[in-house]
């Protein structure tokens, strides 16, 4: 079991920065892989960014590359995704999620890969 709870969200302008962060508690609140994923009004849920357990390997979505870092710190059991240059098509409400069956060096990007997720976190950005 992993509980996650995400905070960091808010209102910025466009090219401001926000940092995110997950806190995760729980048995196995070190051993998983953790991933961001966010969903807009009308649109699925997508892929942001992931990182493997021990912080090693990270994956991002072609939208935030070179804008967004995912990293985490497993002696504090924090998760965090640090974003840059945010734009308005990256309002949305953020999810940080938690996949305990990926091994090592796994770093899974697809929603289905994860079972625990947070409540989300809003953010909105204005241009």
């Amino acid at each position: 079991q992993v509980q996650l709870v995400e905070s960091g969200g808010g209102l910025v302008q466009a090219g401001a920065s926000l940092r995110l962060d997950c806190t995760a508690s729980g048995r196995s609140s070190n051993r998983f892989a953790a991933g961001w994923f966010r969903q807009a009004p009308g649109k699925e849920r997508e892929f942001v960014a992931a990182v493997n357990r021990n912080g090693v390997n990270t994956e991002y979505a072609d939208s935030v590359k070179g804008r967004f870092t995912i990293s985490r710190d497993n002696d504090k059991k924090m998760v965090y995704l640090q974003m840059d240059s945010l734009q308005p098509e990256d309002t949305a409400v953020y999810y940080c999620a938690a996949d305990v069956n990926a091994i090592l060096y796994t770093v899974p990007i697809t929603a289905r890969q994860y079972d625990y997720w947070g409540q989300g976190t809003q953010v909105t950005v204005s241009s």
